[in-house]
């Protein structure tokens, strides 16, 4: 780990400290800090802006109130801020799936002569085909993750479902710099032609 990196985990740290005992100067520089790379982190599980926004507002609501429970000696702070800001971003897809969007039978003029709008509006949910599709791949991409070795599949997961750069992923595997961009484009490679192979068949 490089020395700025040092730098930026021991400052994160402190301010996660300073939050835990109520430090609201510490929360405004702690937002300041990580909003944008959170934010980002977000957006690719959340892919509306405006949803994902009011997730980050969460996020940060969360940290407030759990700032006490963040232990430096077991999780870098980065780390543990992904953490928290990629399980909000599911909990918000969940919860939009949850959602049910009511409309009434509303015509298109002044008198019921007109169409009747609800008559043509697109269902936003996903007819049988797409959900097996879904589905499906959702299989395939398991069953391949499930064919690469246990240090892939661990950089992959950094990487890719918690949004680490990485020199993050490095960090947090205590590995050398190269051999996790090593470990990553060999995972990449594997996963293509593993999924090529599943959608010849």
């Amino acid at each position: 780990m490089n020395s700025t990196q040092d730098d930026r985990n021991a400052a994160l740290a402190q301010m996660l400290a300073r939050v835990s005992l109520g430090d609201r100067a510490a929360f405004a520089a702690l937002y300041k800090a990580v909003s944008a790379q959170l934010l980002g982190i977000i957006l690719r599980i959340q892919r509306d802006r405006g949803q994902a926004e009011d997730v980050l507002q969460e996020i940060f609501v969360s940290i407030w109130r759990a700032a006490q429970g963040f232990d430096a000696a077991r999780a870098q702070p980065m780390t543990w801020l992904t953490s928290i800001a990629r399980n909000r971003a599911i909990d918000s897809l969940r919860r939009g799936k949850t959602e049910v969007a009511t409309v009434t039978s509303l015509s298109a003029g002044d008198d019921d002569d007109g169409p009747n709008l609800v008559d043509t509006l697109a269902s936003d949910l996903d007819g049988p085909m797409q959900a097996l599709e879904q589905a499906s791949q959702a299989k395939a991409v398991s069953r391949c993750i499930g064919t690469l070795s246990a240090e892939q599949q661990q950089c992959v997961a950094l990487a890719y479902y918690q949004g680490l750069s990485h020199s993050e992923v490095a960090q947090h595997l205590k590995q050398p710099l190269g051999t996790v961009k090593s470990w990553v484009r060999r995972a990449l490679i594997s996963l293509k032609d593993c999924l090529g192979s599943t959608v010849l068949n």
